[in-house]
């Protein structure tokens, strides 16, 4: 049944790579914090090296089952840390806008290298793929994009100054600075801005190109029901200022992994995304207490999600 459903849904996302240049005029001059932007949750999580030692902060009960039997911890976390399938390029092609990047420093290694992280390490470097997003900005000058950097998992200070440097020397004059007055498309556009970089670290106060933590509203839930009474919920208590995320990631606990061996977090998202898909098209961005800003998932590329997403500017004419 299961390979039934994701016949009928996956199919590669309409081409969105310059979707905000192509909205209507009047939206223009609308807050990007009122606007619905498409999200990615875990961004790199492609590209996991199942190599890769665990990370520091997994429990030692863990890291003991993984030594002894790598030969099913492996497989499990390849089907439940991986929560996407495109690479960095083709999800701003896709139309994201706002990426999760989680990063850390290795355990025991002598370089300063950085990896993004999700239970274990990726293969792709940091700095690398945050060159490859630039130059992509420089072939799409009107699209914004949302930099969520979190965790720091292994870095010191000198580590996070280095690499607050060169996130400084990589994006320049793109950085669009906390105190910006207007956080609008025309204003963005008129000032060459394009990079909002949210960095969640004390050490990023010191830097008026780097903003604070943006609120990640994650229900923690696994399944649609339980996740859209979550967020639910939430609309109810009113919109936080500023940017948010609404995500649509699902989760679940390790006695469910041990006990559904077939079953993936790719499996589990497609089998619950025509309730999920339901519950978004009848979300709209805006001002009002209600209403959406940011919202992320997973798997963006299997299912129409930027579509949908994007789609929900519409209802701001």
């Amino acid at each position: 049944m299961i390979y039934e459903l994701m016949a009928h849904i996956i199919k590669d996302d309409i081409n969105h790579e310059d979707w905000m240049s192509c909205l209507p005029e009047k939206l223009w001059d609308v807050p990007l914090t009122h606007l619905s932007i498409p999200g990615s949750h875990d961004a790199m999580s492609y590209c996991l090296d199942i190599t890769s030692p665990l990370l520091r902060s997994e429990s030692e009960t863990f890291r003991l089952l993984d030594g002894v039997f790598c030969c099913f911890t492996r497989p499990a976390i390849r089907r439940w840390a991986t929560t996407q399938e495109q690479n960095i390029v083709e999800q701003l092609a896709a139309g994201i806008r706002y990426f999760d990047l989680r990063i850390a420093h290795k355990q025991y290694d002598s370089s300063n290298e950085l990896y993004f992280t999700h239970v274990i390490y990726t293969q792709a470097m940091v700095i690398e793929t945050l060159q490859t997003v630039a130059s992509w900005l420089e072939s799409h000058p009107k699209e914004i994009i949302i930099l969520a950097c979190s965790h720091f998992e292994g870095l010191n200070c000198k580590m996070h100054e280095e690499l607050i440097y060169s996130l400084k020397k990589i994006f320049g004059s793109k950085l669009c600075p906390r105190d910006v007055a207007l956080l609008t498309l025309r204003n963005l556009w008129a000032s060459g801005y394009q990079v909002v970089l949210s960095y969640e670290d004390q050490s990023a106060s010191r830097y008026k190109e780097l903003w604070p933590p943006i609120q990640y509203l994650w229900a923690n839930k696994p399944n649609a029901e339980e996740l859209i009474k979550f967020l639910e919920c939430k609309k109810r208590l009113g919109r936080p200022k500023g940017f948010f995320v609404a995500g649509l990631n699902l989760t679940t606990d390790r006695c469910f992994i041990a006990s559904h061996p077939w079953v993936s977090l790719r499996t589990l998202t497609i089998e619950n995304w025509n309730q999920v898909k339901k519950w978004l098209e009848d979300q709209k961005p805006g001002a009002e207490p209600t209403c959406l800003n940011i919202i992320a998932g997973d798997f963006i590329g299997p299912v129409p999600f930027c579509s949908l997403v994007i789609a929900l500017n519409k209802k701001l004419l």
